[in-house]
């Protein structure tokens, strides 16, 4: 199965609010909507894929609770960009005074910033320039630093903000930079 984009523009103009309801009763799938108020709908990922999501998540709230220096998020959570689109990243960290800047309601619902950090997985179902140009979105609405996990070409590019994309071969260990002072991952 592969994303599915649904054009809008011709008969609604869903608000950060409608978004939010049309996600919490179509619970089953899983939504985002581009700037330009496309509907996404991703599909699952497979075994694999979920296993190596969920050792990336593992290994990043590590690192977070020995530091306490922020929040860490599942593909579950829906971050409202600064452009308006609506993006769920397979990992992400935000750092914790600009998650406690926001109001109860904003952390309730799907927080309205850009992550600090976030890993990108590459799945089967994935196609290689629609993630990148979400990486490039994300690093335009102001994102720190990123990783695009691409597994398939044994890479992985790493976005930084106003910095050109650095492409590194696997094996490799990444570097959490001065965003997650401490933290490695073995690639």
């Amino acid at each position: 199965m592969e994303t599915i984009v649904l054009n809008l523009k011709a008969i609604a103009h869903l608000t950060d609010e409608q978004f939010y309801q049309l996600c919490v009763a179509n619970h089953d799938l899983s939504l985002e909507m581009s700037a330009a108020g496309e509907l996404i709908i991703v599909p699952p990922v497979g075994g694999e894929s979920g296993n190596q999501e969920a050792e990336l998540i593992t290994d990043l709230e590590i690192w977070n609770r020995q530091t306490k220096l922020g929040k860490v998020f599942s593909s579950s959570t829906i971050f409202i960009l600064p452009n308006g689109a609506k993006r769920s990243p397979d990992a992400a960290w935000v750092k914790l005074k600009r998650w406690e800047a926001l109001t109860p309601e904003q952390r309730q619902k799907f927080p309205p910033l850009v992550p600090d950090f976030l890993i990108e997985l590459r799945s089967a179902t994935n196609r290689l320039t629609n993630i990148q140009q979400k990486m490039q979105e994300y690093t335009e609405n102001g994102l720190r630093l990123g990783w695009l996990m691409n597994l398939q070409d044994a890479q992985v590019e790493i976005y930084r903000l106003g910095k050109a994309v650095e492409v590194i071969q696997i094996p490799a260990i990444l570097s959490g930079e001065d965003v997650l002072p401490g933290f490695e991952l073995q690639v």
